[in-house]
């Protein structure tokens, strides 16, 4: 009796995983969109920021046109103890300040002043201001979008 050889089909070798050119072009890929979408979101980011601060000087306003209307004058109006405040987000702790607000009253006349603080300071529009007559001024007057 002969045994018979049955040859066995060679073994291929099964691709698990990826090559390292292919990584590398999915780093590639997720780079170009961070560096298009990153300047878009904190654009987006200070924009907000830029809106918190404008409702909370608004507010103020009221409140010294209503202390005016009780004492016939702005002089004695302050935000609480001071006359400066600071606008901060809620979600960090207070730890990220966007912008310190401070008030200048007279007799007959307030300024509200916002100034940017740390990343706000990119902001395109800058120190933002708000007066006893309603005027509201940002420091970069080119742009319409800030108030």
């Amino acid at each position: 009796m002969s045994k018979r050889f049955v040859s066995r089909p060679a073994r291929r070798s099964i691709q698990q995983g990826f090559t390292l050119i292919e990584l590398m072009a999915v780093v590639a890929v997720i780079a170009v969109l961070a560096a298009i979408a990153y300047p878009s979101y904190s654009e987006h980011v200070r924009k907000s920021h830029r809106a918190a601060v404008k409702a909370e000087m608004v507010e103020y306003a009221q409140r010294a046109e209503r202390h005016h209307t009780q004492n016939n004058s702005y002089a004695s109006f302050t935000f609480s103890e001071t006359s400066s405040t600071k606008i901060n987000s809620p979600r960090e702790g207070g730890a990220s300040i966007w912008y310190e607000v401070s008030i200048v009253p007279t007799a007959s006349t307030f300024t509200i002043t916002a100034v940017p603080q740390g990343g706000q300071a990119k902001d395109s529009c800058g120190t933002l201001s708000i007066n006893q007559a309603g005027v509201k001024t940002p420091a970069n007057t080119s742009s319409q979008t800030c108030w």
